[in-house]
């Protein structure tokens, strides 16, 4: 059976190369959002954050008082990265969809603004809900599109022109259904959305010139609720920011 392996190495191998850029970016350094998901589990003792990234999450949650930090992401420069930034924190190299972990052995998962890059994300769920313990929590942020379908090809164009590496925003209504059918009663969910420098969020991933044309051109062609749905705001023909919608999730097992 296919498992993405393909977009899982192109994935790793495009964050290995910006690891830094991450571990400074404006969007996953901090935020009401990250405060959030700390909040949710701050009271764990052993928490183990996916697809962790630079580390923000797993160093803000070892930095609330969690007794065990584990930080996991495919990328192996993410991971030494998220170590050397936030000492309280153990690297694991592994694969989102197959968590290399005893059943119940964490009382907290947390996974932040990364599923949009997981080929089957029903496989991340269901590896959640097996390695935590019961009463576990998940606490959960990723991209959202509207139900609207053009706006969701719309958000999901410029998505993936901007970073090939870009699986696919889901809608609300999918991860709700998702993390039901793995056994999870969910206690809180909400969008809230979270502006975006247009020039960094470019930055972030060193967009070749075509890809950039490329990348505005889709934003030319809009349909006409983009601009309102996502907070886009323009000078001189040029965007300047827009709104990312982010669904933020609590669960339990």
């Amino acid at each position: 059976m296919d498992d993405g392996a393909e977009q899982k190495r192109s994935a790793a191998a495009l964050f290995d190369e910006h690891a830094e850029s991450y571990l400074h970016s404006r969007v996953h350094r901090a935020g009401d959002d990250l405060d959030q998901l700390v909040e949710w589990v701050g009271s764990a003792n052993r928490a183990v954050d996916v697809a962790t990234g630079a580390g923000h999450t797993a160093g803000a949650l070892a930095e609330s008082g969690v007794g065990q930090v584990i930080g996991t992401d495919a990328a192996p420069q993410m991971v030494r990265t998220a170590t050397r930034a936030f000492p309280g924190v153990t690297g694991v190299v592994c694969d989102a969809e197959r968590l290399p972990f005893v059943a119940n052995s964490f009382d907290s998962v947390t996974c932040r603004i990364a599923a949009h890059h997981f080929p089957e994300p029903t496989k991340f769920v269901e590896e959640v809900a097996r390695i935590l313990e019961p009463g576990g929590t998940l606490a959960f942020e990723d991209n959202v599109a509207p139900d609207d379908d053009s706006l969701d090809d719309f958000l999901n164009r410029v998505e993936r022109i901007r970073d090939p590496t870009h699986v696919r925003s889901h809608r609300v209504g999918d991860w709700l259904r998702w993390v039901e059918k793995a056994g999870f009663t969910v206690k809180i969910s909400r969008v809230i959305t979270k502006t975006l420098d247009y020039d960094e969020w470019v930055a972030n991933v060193d967009l070749s010139a075509e890809r950039r044309e490329r990348l505005s051109a889709a934003f030319a062609d809009r349909p006409p609720s983009a601009t309102e749905i996502f907070e886009i705001t323009e000078s001189e023909g040029e965007i300047e920011s827009f709104a990312n919608l982010k669904l933020l999730l609590r669960a339990t097992r």
